[in-house]
């Protein structure tokens, strides 16, 4: 068996661009907290303003996904990467400073968020069209399992980080964190020694017609299409109960702000219990049957959100019955998320020509991401009117509509045996 990424010899540039990214989704995972706890507790945020908010952080994939990838093809993507943290970094840093000098506004910090969702719109474009010209065609599900567990590790530490920085020294100072965090991903970013191929300029055409080669391949490639089906759907409902989550747990539970880190933060493990067990899964029943089974639990486990405050009220349940609660169900949701994600994620690069790299993934991403500021703003209209408990539920169940396209597709009767043969790698037949 040859020897792990992390300590192969032509390893070397992914290790960087792992350890770049590790702090990425550090930066990533506190300042996903702290914004958002930024609007409640400094700005008393409504629940529609919630849905705003939301949908500033992902407004970029619906606005802009579909040019991005063209670009990120045309483009260094190292370049793309180091860029992207630095924008997110000034851009972040902007709110405590506004903070300081008597200035913050919601209007301020929807507009940054609304900046650091295209600085992650373009940094994810790039690094998942990237990896493939850093690591072998056959190794590529192990390097986007580390990858995934320096993302779960993010997600068990950056919330609990995030709510106790809030708590001790202020959401405000709590978002500079972050903005030096992602800094300091860029300098790691930026030891990356691979020297890309520049595109053949000869060959570019337009940008209408590159965009529509990427988006043709995903629409007309079968399976891949009831991916999109289904991780858009589940998006859709995700993403309305992303935008009350800390509202909810503030205002419905009478949560701190370190306890609502504490619960999402434990809820994380389960993602890094998924990135480490995601091979030994696919290697167990099948690529296309991980796909298709995995989202299942995590449905399941959803249910607990919004039972939690009918319990609460009663006097059924205290505080910290709350916080075990929110994080049994976020633990369970991240196993189920992170095996399809990683499954769903290496399926597609090897299926995908490696010119159209850039292009798939930002197809993909417009149109399974596109779905979430639409989902985030329906979630806050909804949680002004019929309340945040009922929407919760509504949620639910269209994230379980969203598992219907791949549960009732060939991927859950495809074996180890029924995946697909990798991906040729650039100069092999």
């Amino acid at each position: 068996m040859p020897p792990s990424l992390l300590r192969a010899p032509d390893g070397r540039d992914f290790r960087r661009l792992w350890a770049g990214d590790s702090v990425s989704q550090g930066a990533t995972q506190v300042g996903d907290l702290v914004v958002p706890l930024l609007a409640v507790t400094v700005l008393a945020a409504s629940p529609l303003q919630m849905g705003v908010l939301t949908a500033a952080q992902s407004a970029a994939f619906l606005l802009l996904g579909l040019p991005a990838g063209a670009w990120v093809d045309r483009w260094s993507k190292r370049r793309v990467l180091l860029l992207g943290n630095l924008v997110r970094a000034v851009a972040l840093a902007v709110l405590p400073l506004a903070w300081w000098a008597g200035v913050l506004s919601l209007p301020l910090v929807v507009a940054v968020a609304f900046v650091v969702g295209v600085a992650t719109l373009f940094f994810d474009v790039a690094y998942q069209s990237y990896l493939p010209s850093l690591v072998r065609a056959e190794r590529l599900g192990e390097g986007n399992s580390l990858l995934q567990v320096s993302a779960s590790v993010a997600q068990v530490g950056g919330p609990a980080v995030g709510g106790w920085l809030a708590r001790l020294v202020g959401a405000p100072l709590a978002v500079g964190v972050s903005a030096v965090a992602f800094a300091v991903s860029s300098g790691l970013l930026s030891r990356i020694s691979h020297v890309e191929p520049p595109p053949d300029r000869t060959a570019r055409r337009s940008l209408r017609v590159e965009v529509a080669e990427g988006l043709s391949f995903v629409v007309h490639q079968p399976l891949l299409r009831r991916i999109v089906a289904t991780t858009s759907t589940s998006n859709l409902g995700g993403s309305a109960t992303s935008a009350l989550l800390v509202l909810y747990a503030v205002r419905e539970l009478g949560l701190s702000e370190g306890q609502v880190g504490t619960a999402l933060g434990i809820g994380a493990a389960g993602a890094l219990l998924g990135a480490l067990a995601v091979q030994a899964v696919v290697r167990r029943v099948g690529e296309g049957r991980t796909i298709a089974l995995a989202l299942l639990p995590g449905i399941a486990a959803g249910a607990l959100l919004p039972l939690a405050a009918p319990l609460v009220a009663r006097g059924a349940l205290d505080d910290d019955g709350a916080v075990a609660l929110l994080a049994v169900s976020g633990a369970v949701l991240g196993v189920s998320v992170v095996v399809y994600n990683v499954a769903q994620v290496t399926y597609r690069q090897r299926i995908t020509p490696a010119p159209l790299l850039g292009r798939m993934n930002a197809s993909v991403r417009f149109l399974v991401w596109g779905t979430m500021p639409i989902g985030a703003l329906l979630g806050g209209v909804l949680g002004e009117r019929i309340g945040l408990v009922p929407t919760l539920w509504t949620a639910l169940a269209v994230e379980a509509l969203g598992v219907l396209p791949v549960l009732l597709s060939p991927l859950v009767r495809s074996g180890p045996s029924a995946d697909p043969a990798p991906r040729p790698s650039p100069g092999q037949p």
